[in-house]
């Protein structure tokens, strides 16, 4: 359990199997940094779903690009591709997606959005109750599975050997005190469970540090929610848990003193 943890940090996990969600500030806005990309795509591709039109070459190139380098031009060209901040709000709102504010004047990086948000973007890539065809689905997490080694860090820590996570990562240095957003969403297996894990934080004092603290807030999400093997059989139960602040500073959930505690742990604008 992290006992303590530096600077803004939020969390969220969730396995849909089983109806478990575990929560650690879901409504708190943050800057989106890179993972907003993966957003980016998620528009593009419900906007094709609704004209009933195939991805492009180019746009399946740029999406390559976005996704598995995070490149920037290419997320840049894919916003403007989709209308921008309108076309954005306008691809959200199909996509049930609310919460999250595209950045204005083409700073995409500068989009804010909550754990609840993220949750909601990943649900709708892996959800048969998503407005994205099975196909469309696929192909984003497979893009998300394909991310060079060195952006494979963030929520991927919790996710069990001789697996493939998929992964999206932001990390943004904002402000003069050089203090840095650091993000990451994705999907992974964890103790034989799909899990959908959000890690959101700023005013981290570096890259590095953001890091290690998000992956051992992912590592913490994954065991609050772990089911042991021999109770995976037992009927599906909807079970949504809000977490607070031990004593201690780790966070244990609100409404059920016997759970296990989770702990805290573009244009320009971009990684």
């Amino acid at each position: 359990m992290l006992r303590r943890h530096q600077g803004i940090l939020a969390v969220g996990v969730s396995d849909p199997a089983s109806g478990l969600t575990a929560v650690y500030h879901p409504h708190r806005r943050f800057d989106t940094a890179s993972i907003v990309k993966a957003d980016i795509l998620a528009v593009l591709l419900i906007q094709h779903r609704q004209t009933r039109t195939p991805l492009s070459e180019d746009e399946r190139e740029l999406a390559t690009q976005m996704i598995e380098d995070s490149d920037n031009d290419a997320a840049t060209a894919l916003w403007d591709a989709v209308g921008g901040t309108m076309g954005m709000e306008a691809g959200n709102a199909a996509l049930g997606l609310h919460g999250i504010v595209p950045g204005a004047g083409g700073y995409w990086g500068l989009t804010t959005t909550t754990v609840s948000s993220e949750l909601g973007l990943l649900s709708d890539l892996t959800s048969a109750r998503s407005p994205l065809p099975a196909a469309a689905r696929r192909y984003e997490l497979n893009l998300m599975r394909q991310v060079e080694p060195a952006q494979a860090w963030g929520i991927t820590a919790a996710a069990a050997r001789h697996t493939r996570p998929a992964v999206k990562n932001g990390w943004l240095p904002v402000g003069p005190d050089g203090q840095w957003v650091i993000n990451s969403i994705g999907v992974i297996r964890h103790a034989g469970q799909r899990m959908n894990i959000v890690v959101l934080s700023s005013g981290q004092p570096s890259e590095a540090a953001g890091i290690r603290q998000a992956e051992a807030a992912a590592r913490a999400a994954a065991a609050a929610i772990s089911i042991p093997a021999a109770g995976r059989s037992r009927t599906r139960c909807a079970v949504h848990t809000e977490l607070a602040r031990d004593s201690r500073g780790g966070l244990i959930p609100a409404a059920d003193d016997g759970a296990r505690p989770i702990a805290p742990a573009g244009r320009r604008a971009g990684r």
